[in-house]
């Protein structure tokens, strides 16, 4: 294809998907009201806890409560509509990719949104208890009173930061495949790995739930480990064609 007619194809692709980002959008506006009440859990909790505190969001212009929705059917609408500008996206760069590339796209895609989606959910339980523990500190005296949109963004921001550490595996793998890091590189950043998980889960699981802490740092170890060894599994296949085309000596393998 020419250039121009890639500028075309690039035109269709961004269209559909801007169509079907809008569709979701308008779908996504009517369940904002659940998605408020989900979020604003852990502010009636902490009114519960502390009468004498006044709790709550706020919203300091006319059009702010608006605008909070409209955040929120955008964020939520991309979701939504991931299935069709995911593909849109695929069936763009698709054709220019080799036979290789493409089974490597698709198996960390495959890998990859599960895993993501998997990280949002256990970032909806972070979530609660970051807010609650934030507000200990309040001084006495003072309201803990939350500007609506920002209040959104940060519980938002949260389960997305939380997500992308769940693909962070599939992403040393992408790297090793890359040839950045090799998999015995990846493995010795295991006490490191380790650390962090188990901070992690102490965030993300209430205090007295040892076993909730336990299990959750484990999956995180597993998911490290297992990408370490499938890491240092592709690198021996590599090693060994190497080796079989006389392109690397026998010591270095």
């Amino acid at each position: 294809m020419s250039l121009g007619a890639h500028l075309v194809e690039l035109r269709r692709r961004l269209m559909i998907s801007a169509a079907a980002l809008v569709v979701a959008m308008i779908l996504a506006f009517f369940i904002t009201d659940p998605v408020i009440d989900f979020i604003t859990a852990p502010i009636d909790r902490i009114a519960e806890a502390h009468p004498e505190v006044n709790v709550g969001l706020t919203f300091t212009t006319v059009t702010a409560p608006f605008d909070l929705r409209m955040r929120m059917a955008f964020s939520i609408g991309i979701f939504l509509a991931a299935p069709v500008w995911l593909w849109q996206i695929w069936a763009f760069i698709m054709p220019g990719l080799t036979r290789k590339e493409i089974k490597y796209t698709i198996g960390f895609v495959v890998a990859a949104i599960p895993l993501f989606f998997a990280g949002c959910y256990v970032g909806s339980i972070v979530v609660p208890h970051v807010i609650e523990l934030m507000a200990t500190f309040t001084p006495e005296g003072a309201n803990n009173l939350y500007e609506g949109k920002q209040y959104y963004d940060f519980a938002l921001k949260l389960m997305l930061v939380v997500g992308v550490s769940f693909v962070l595996p599939v992403f040393l793998v992408a790297l090793n495949l890359a040839g950045v890091m090799s998999g015995r590189e990846i493995l010795k950043g295991w006490r490191v790995a380790i650390l962090i998980a188990t901070v992690f889960a102490a965030m993300a699981t209430p205090a007295a739930d040892v076993v909730s802490m336990l299990l959750l740092a484990g999956i995180l170890t597993v998911l490290f480990f297992a990408a370490a060894g499938l890491s240092m599994l592709f690198d021996r296949r590599k090693n060994k064609r190497l080796k079989s085309e006389g392109l690397l000596p026998d010591a270095d393998v």
